[in-house]
């Protein structure tokens, strides 16, 4: 005779969320037993893990915690975005973020190899993979965590795909303070954006070199398709980032101009009321790059009349201190994974094998 009965089927069932039928074979095989019963469980879903090891999880959810001075910001990818939208998935990211957030676990790796209510990580995980169905993963996550002249914020997109985490250095506590709800701006910016880097200084030069080649290719290409059709061609520029804008280079920009208003017959007395807006549209027509990948240099989408540094300066100032940006993490599920198309009449043809 069974040492269950339906009571205990069920509290199993609630305890696990695990199917019914399971729930029966995993309390048959434990003769009753409830802690052996949900261990039973725990196997059978590293089991189902384990079947699930070879599909690719390239949706999922971008989760967000901020309090004070620290940030936490995590990706947990699953196969299906249905998944992803689900109470069940929402309650794994909730419950991992607050695991990461709480003991300051730094990435992914710190996380993946973390216990949690006393049994490893990837036995936790393997039973959420049991419960929803799908192959789960943590794939990327960050901290932050600052001292009192700190100021941290974070933001996730409505939708969960995309998520920044954000800080900044101050010249005091209370510019910090001042500090924090402009970072939430600008984290919002960032997740629309999608700055790739901080700063035009984090660029390699071979890089520099090898996008601004490419750019040009594009442009005399676009300019052929323009001049077939008759129309006004794009200016080709000779530079795309502040990297390559030496002293040298900006000598000879601004000499260059000076011959341009000598032309124009410009009194050379009101050359330096003129000549900073030139120069000024020098570097913009000349870092395009920069405005594109580099956070700083990105027109701010609340006042695209600065920059983000700029913007930050000026509530700074306003704060009566000074502020700098140092470090953000921008995460978007599933950016560079490479998923395999296949035939869908395969796929049903395997599925029916």
């Amino acid at each position: 005779m069974a040492n269950f009965g339906p009571k205990e089927i069920k509290t199993l069932r609630e305890m696990t969320d695990a199917g019914m039928m399971d729930c029966k074979k995993a309390l048959t095989a434990a003769d009753g037993d409830m802690d052996k019963a949900v261990a039973w469980l725990r196997d059978q879903g590293m089991g189902a893990a384990a079947k699930k090891a070879g599909k690719v999880a390239a949706e999922g959810a971008i989760g967000v915690r901020v309090e004070g001075k620290k940030a936490v910001i995590i990706e947990i990818n699953s196969q299906t975005d249905f998944v992803a939208q689900n109470d069940k998935f929402k309650s794994l990211m909730s419950t991992v973020v607050n695991h990461a957030f709480e003991n300051n676990l730094a990435d992914a790796e710190a996380i993946n190899a973390s216990t949690m209510d006393g049994q490893p990580f990837s036995e936790y995980l393997s039973l959420q993979v049991a419960t929803i169905g799908e192959k789960l993963e943590v794939r990327r996550a960050a901290l932050m965590v600052g001292d009192e002249t700190t100021a941290v914020n974070g933001y996730v997109h409505s939708n969960g795909q995309n998520g920044v985490i954000i800080e900044a250095k101050c010249d005091s506590a209370k510019t910090a303070e001042a500090m924090t709800s402009v970072l939430k701006d600008v984290a919002m910016h960032a997740a629309a954006m999608s700055p790739r880097t901080l700063s035009y200084k984090d660029f390699d030069a071979t890089y520099v070199a090898d996008e601004t080649k490419g750019r040009i290719v594009a442009i005399e290409k676009e300019n052929e398709e323009l001049a077939r059709l008759g129309k006004t061609l794009k200016n080709i520029p000779q530079y795309i980032s502040m990297h390559q804008l030496t002293a040298e280079v900006m000598a000879v920009a601004e000499a260059m101009l000076k011959d341009e208003l000598k032309a124009e017959g410009k009194p050379e007395a009101i050359w330096d009321k003129i000549l900073p807006g030139k120069i000024d549209r020098f570097i913009s027509d000349n870092t395009t790059l920069d405005q594109e990948q580099c956070l700083l240099d990105q027109k701010f989408v609340m006042d695209d009349s600065k920059t983000v540094f700029q913007y930050i300066q000026d509530k700074a100032q306003a704060a009566g201190g000074t502020a700098e940006i140092v470090h953000f993490v921008r995460l978007e599920v599933g950016e560079g994974i490479e998923v395999a198309e296949e035939d869908f009449a395969a796929e049903v043809a395997k599925q029916m094998a």
